[in-house]
Formats: structure tokens, sequence, C-alpha cells
């Protein structure tokens, strides 16, 4: 069956005009008996809630993404289509690696992947020649002293895609790490590649390691574009990739049974905006409002939860929400904190010999000379929440992410060996938002939510209990958010309050304020402002204008979220 006999989405048509292996991969779909892929330039978020799919998306150029349901209960299928689909190049790119060989000038010298990239198409084109009507993936070889290999265009443009990939970009993980909507990647073993997709959940790809030598040989070659190259001697490593995302290895069969594996933790430039978490329910805009008066006024907020429940994702959503004339510090052991301010150091441990590593703990003892106004810790996990805990007594926020599913949890460990916090610090911890990954009743998805936020308010050495207060909770029933409202707030009532010199009988006004700024989150949802630095230039109109001025603008239709 051809396609070009069905109703076809115009942009399809397009995008097959342009890419004749999706039009041979179409084709081999259909005369399967399978139905035609919807066709979406972006995904939305309404996709999860399908019972069966069949979609086809673009993830930059040259590549496509097919996504099917399967019967029998299976996880979804997620296919790459690429110049190499359907395509066997054999011995053909041993071939020309060995031409190029011998052009390849020692003193070349590139600063970035693209221009390797142009340098290598240049090189490609001095040894392969295009001569049209040349079968796909045939080829011959011209000439006697310097060779060229004729082949026709379909196969020279899956020669130049795998030579590329190969040699400049990550092989074939390479479309997991240009689609925007991975999170995780995870290779077991021998056998195919898993995927974790923020539309269709947990799939299997048609990217696959079809033998331990293959997947050994791929994983040292990964490993060494980290900087820090598996051995047998050293066969674990931790480390992130160029694009900054974090992968760890395991190499060889002598600790993990099923031989080499690898996990990628993805990561974007551009985080995920407080306005996007609104409108996906993670949060709702009141929740949000009292994080952004507690970060205005520079209280220490943690976010804790298990793994992969959203912690570090909220943590760079909410950074949006500190004066834009702060000096902020990051430090973390993998860089995936992204804050917007132009006042920004960036500080990650280094791993080396003893004598030579910084850690965590080092990092954070330096940055309290450093003079900051916030400091944040990507995660904390042992001995520098200590040091967290002293910037904190002499008067330096701290925002970080903490494993623990609970206030008794994360009590637990901060005072338990080996951190040891003493209890009676333990309220210099302003805020505690705990998060999770949750099957929502409504609709029978898991999403992440947050659980609760929840303010401590110290300890009592003789009942010795800590004494704190669930101020936002989540109703699973209703998908909703309570807030436990007006006159609830410690924070609100007894330090914030008396920071801007109000009065016992004007409490009234702090829980307007957060009325106020609720009203202004919601309106930059409803006007769809979800991009990071736009909903950060709307913040700071706010420090600007002031915030009743700020909002009145956005209700007189002012985009004060666009650049000047």
């Amino acid at each position: 069956m051809s396609i070009l006999s069905e109703e076809v989405d115009p942009r399809l048509s397009e995008a097959i005009a342009a890419n004749p292996y999706l039009l041979r991969y179409l084709e081999a779909w259909l005369a399967d008996g399978n139905p035609l892929p919807e066709y979406f330039e972006q995904l939305s978020r309404d996709l999860k809630y399908r019972r069966e799919v069949n979609v086809i998306y673009p993830v930059g150029d040259p590549i496509f993404i097919h996504v099917y349901s399967r019967p029998g209960g299976k996880r979804h299928r997620y296919e790459v289509i690429q110049p190499m689909s359907g395509i066997s190049l054999g011995t053909l790119p041993d071939l020309v690696d060995e031409l190029l060989i011998d052009l390849i000038d020692e003193n070349l010298a590139f600063e970035t992947p693209e221009e390797q990239e142009n340098i290598l198409r240049n090189l490609l084109r001095e040894v392969v020649e295009v001569v049209p009507g040349l079968p796909i993936g045939e080829y011959s070889v011209a000439g006697k002293r310097s060779k060229r290999i004729l082949v026709g265009p379909e196969t020279y443009q899956a020669l130049e895609y795998n030579l590329i990939m190969d040699k400049v970009r990550l092989g074939p993980l390479e479309p997991f790490i240009r689609d925007p909507y991975i999170e995780d990647i995870s290779c077991d073993g021998v056998g195919p590649v898993f995927v974790e997709h923020k539309v269709f959940g947990s799939c299997e790809t048609s990217i696959r390691f079809d033998s331990e030598d293959e997947l050994n040989e791929f994983v040292k070659r990964l490993s060494e574009r980290t900087g820090k190259p598996v051995t047998f001697r050293n066969p674990i490593v931790d480390a992130a990739l160029p694009d900054g995302s974090r992968i760890n290895i395991v190499y060889g069969s002598d600790v993990s049974l099923r031989g080499s594996n690898f996990t990628i933790r993805k990561f974007s430039d551009k985080p995920l905006s407080i306005t996007q978490l609104i409108n996906f329910g993670t949060l709702d805009a009141r929740t949000a409002a009292y994080i952004w008066m507690l970060l205005e006024n520079n209280m220490s907020v943690w976010f804790c939860g298990e793994t992969a429940s959203g912690k570090t994702t909220l943590l760079r959503a909410v950074c949006t929400f500190i004066n834009p004339h702060y000096k902020v510090i990051t430090i973390e052991d993998t860089p995936e904190v992204i804050v917007p301010h132009e006042n920004w150091i960036r500080e990650i441990t280094r791993e080396s010999e003893e004598a030579a590593s910084i850690d965590l703990f080092d990092l954070l003892k330096a940055a309290l000379r450093q003079r900051p106004n916030y400091i944040i810790v990507g995660e904390i996990r042992g001995r520098e929440a200590s040091v967290a805990f002293q910037a904190m007594q002499t008067g330096h926020p701290v925002l970080a992410t903490f494993h623990a599913g609970s206030i008794e949890k994360l009590i637990q460990r901060l005072t338990g060996a080996p951190i040891e916090i003493p209890k009676a610090y333990i309220d210099v911890l302003n805020c505690v938002v705990l998060q999770s990954a949750v099957r929502v009743p409504k609709t029978g998805s898991l999403e992440r939510r947050v659980l609760s936020v929840n303010e401590i308010v110290g300890y009592d050495p003789f009942e010795q209990r800590f004494s704190y207060t669930e101020l936002f909770s989540w109703q699973p029933a209703e998908d909703l958010h309570e807030f436990r409202g007006e006159g609830s707030s410690y924070l609100l009532e007894n330090k914030i309050a008396v920071m801007k010199g109000y009065s016992r009988t004007e409490l009234k006004k702090i829980y307007r304020e957060l009325d106020l700024r609720t009203a202004f989150l919601s309106k930059l949802v409803e006007l769809n402002v979800y991009d990071y630095f736009d909903v950060w230039r709307a913040i700071t109109q706010v420090y600007s204008l002031g915030l009743e001025n700020a909002y009145e603008y956005l209700e007189a239709g002012e985009r004060i979220w666009e650049e000047e």
C-alpha cells in the first residue's frame, strides 16, 4: 500500500518529501496492515490518557520518532526513524573511515561539535561521490591512487548521518538525547534500550545491543566521552555527558550478571517553569505563591521525596522567585540546577586522587566565605548537611533536595549517623516540601505531585518531639491541594509578617499578599506564559514595579514577560 493514497496530514507530507527514508518506513508500516500514524510537531500531555497510541513526531532534523501501542499489555514501542532506517551499509562505513584517515590533518582544530561536523562533511565529500540512480545500499570504488566511493543519494545521506553520529554525537543514543520528552534512558545489558517518556511512560525502543562485545565497546567509548573511562579495575562510573545529562555506567560482567549497563538521567538546558508545573497539577498557584513568599524573604526550603519524584525539577522552577539582584551559589556533584540570575556562581565537585578531591563539604565551606544571598545544593546526602545547617544558622538561606519520604524520615536522617545534626538546630530549616510520583485516582495515570508543604516550628526538649505544621496537603480523590487557611501559618505570621513590620492586628495583610501572588501566578497560567525565562521576566517586574502594579499591568493586557 502506498502512503500517497492515504489522507495525509500536510505537515507529514512535507516531512516525507524532504526525507525519503520516512516514506520507506511508513510504507512498510502500512503494508503490515497498520493504520497511518498521527503526526505531531509537538506532543500534548493529553496524549498520555489515550488507551491506544500511534504517533509520529520529529526530534530535530533528520530524526523522527514513532510511538505505538502493542497488544498483550506490553509497554509501548519507541521506534527511531533515521536516514539509516531500512538500509544495510555493511562494511561501507569502515571503508570510508580508511579513506578519511589519510585526509585528516593532526593540526586540524575545531572548538564546537558543529565545527567538527562541518569538517567531517567536507572531508566526506572528498572521498564519496553521489551518483544518481545507484540502488540504496550499493556502492562502487573508482580510481586507483586516489580512491573515490560512488553511492546513490540516499546511501550518501545515511553514510553522512552515520559518520556524524559515530564521530561527533552519541551514536545510537543521540535520538534519545535530542528528544525533549525523554526523562531517563536505560540499558540493562544485551538487548533493547528502554526509555522513560514524559507522555507515554516506559517504552521499549528499537535501539538495541546484540552482543556483549558490541555493548562493552560502546560503553567504553561512552565513558571516554565523559572524561572518566571505565576499566575492569574501575568498573563503576558516575559522570556527566557533554550536554550535562547524568550517567551511571557499570562495566563488564564481574559486578553485573547481565553484563555492562548504563542509565542516563536527561538534562534540559531550559528548566520547566513554575507555571508549567501549576498547569500540570504538580502544585497549585497558592502553594507556589507561598513558596515565592518564603524565598523572597530569605527562608530555607528543602525539597524532599523518593528517587524520580521531581524534587530537582521543582527546585529549578522556584529559583525564579529569588530576588533578581541576589548573589546565588549553586553547589552540585553533577550540574543540573540552572538559575536565571546574573550574579550566579556555579560550582561542582571534583573526583581525583584523595588529596585532590573536592566534595560538597569543601564547596559548602568555601561558599560561606563568598557572601552569597542564597546557597543552592543540588542534593544533600551526607556530612555536607552539617555545613548547610551552619550556613542557615549564620543567616545564609539554603535551598536543597534531600531523599526522604516524610518529615519523620527527614528528621531521622538528619539527627542520626552520619549527619548527626543536634535536634535543637533542626528549626533553622524553615520549610520542607514533600513530593512524590503518585497514581492519580481520577485519571489512573502516574503523575508527580507535591504531597505536603510543612513548616518546621521547633523542638521541645522536655517532650522530646518536633513540632511542625502541614500547611498544604494534596487530596488524592479530587487531585487538589488543600490550604489550611488564614491564621494557620507559623512562618507567615511569626517571621515574614515581623520582617514586614506588621503588628498582630495586621496579619490579614500577609494573607492578602498571598492571595494577590496566587492571582498573579494564575493569570500567567491563564495567559499561557509557560517559558521559563518569560516567567522569570514577569516575576522580575514584581520586584521592580511592586506586586500590585505588576498584577494591574497583567490585568490590563500588558505583556510584562516580554523582553524590552
